[in-house]
């Protein structure tokens, strides 16, 4: 028997994908399922041959470690519940909406000691994973341009009806896609600014400490026509494009869940653990505040949390 997990949500995602990933994975059991709809949650578990539960905290008591496929809000309420249960914790980007909400649950991680991933689904991919580590270790890098066009309001699209996506957009759904590549080789970011654009785009510049700077543009509402996924470094070392990814999201959640259950059995730590999904979620804020006054904002001082150390 593996690290018993339950899983919390009932969508798209978290059927087609950690549903599915828990399901197959060997050092996995998916116990149960919880969703705030207790029919699809039944659904869902008598897909995979698990409980359906109505009641959280009998989920949690059931199970090593949560696997979250929920709207931002609620995961960061639900995952500082489960961590206060002393669960290990299987998130999705972005890990809240606010760095507040962030922080308690690297608070409540850190005090207890438990393992956390944040699913940042590409860079569970093994050449995108090499190409950051490698870049990392480079340096030499002056900026990045990064285009994340989508478009999800088309009929038949599982993420179009989501009320979440519609109300913080590409910022929020792609944005920490880009985000999770670009940090480990700039570093943190200091400053944001930021700029709307036509279908709901939003364009960012970053400052990152030691001078590099980035220039984003995302949407989830971009042209047919228009889609498209681009991020490129400058530096010493020329013009370098991020490779596309090499793994099904199944695939890449299954290697999140390696990665948990090597932190569980005393691995320390990991690069997409909530520490980090906690840094994506301040930038994301920061650019929030900059695109609604109109300014450039030190990350940090337009939340009142403390700047990434």
């Amino acid at each position: 028997m593996g690290l018993k997990f339950g899983l919390l949500g009932t969508g798209h995602w978290a059927a087609e994908t950690q549903g599915a990933a828990l399901a197959a994975h060997p050092d996995a059991e998916l116990v149960g399922v919880w969703g705030r709809d207790a029919g699809k949650a039944g659904a869902v578990a008598d897909r995979f041959g698990a409980r359906t539960y109505t009641d959280v905290d009998a989920l949690l008591a059931d199970v090593d470690a949560v696997a979250v496929a929920l709207p931002p809000d609620v995961q960061a309420e639900l995952a500082l519940r489960a961590a206060r249960a002393g669960r290990h914790l299987l998130l999705d980007k972005p890990l809240a909406l606010t760095t507040a909400a962030a922080d308690a649950v690297v608070a409540e991680v850190e005090a207890r000691g438990l393992a956390s991933m944040v699913f940042f689904t590409n860079r569970f991919s093994d050449g995108i994973d090499a190409f950051v580590r490698e870049s990392a270790a480079e340096g030499g890098w002056q900026g990045v341009r990064a285009t994340l066009f989508a478009s999800i309001f088309t009929p038949g699209n599982p993420y179009g009806a989501s009320p979440w996506r519609r109300e913080k957009g590409g910022l929020w759904d792609v944005g920490p896609h880009v985000l999770s590549v670009v940090l480990p080789v700039l570093g943190p970011v200091e400053a944001v600014a930021a700029m709307a654009g036509p279908n709901d785009t939003v364009h960012l510049l970053t400052r990152h400490r030691g001078g590099a700077v980035g220039t984003f543009a995302v949407t989830l509402d971009a042209p047919e026509r228009a889609r498209g996924f681009e991020v490129v470094l400058y530096g010493e070392a020329g013009r370098v494009s991020v490779p596309d990814g090499d793994r099904t999201a199944v695939s890449a959640f299954q290697v999140a869940i390696d990665r948990l259950l090597a932190q569980v059995a005393g691995t320390p730590g990991d690069p997409l653990d909530v520490r980090f999904g906690r840094e994506v979620v301040a930038v994301l804020e920061t650019a929030e505040v900059a695109l609604r006054e109109g300014r450039t904002v030190d990350v940090g001082k337009a939340t009142g949390a403390s700047p990434v150390a």
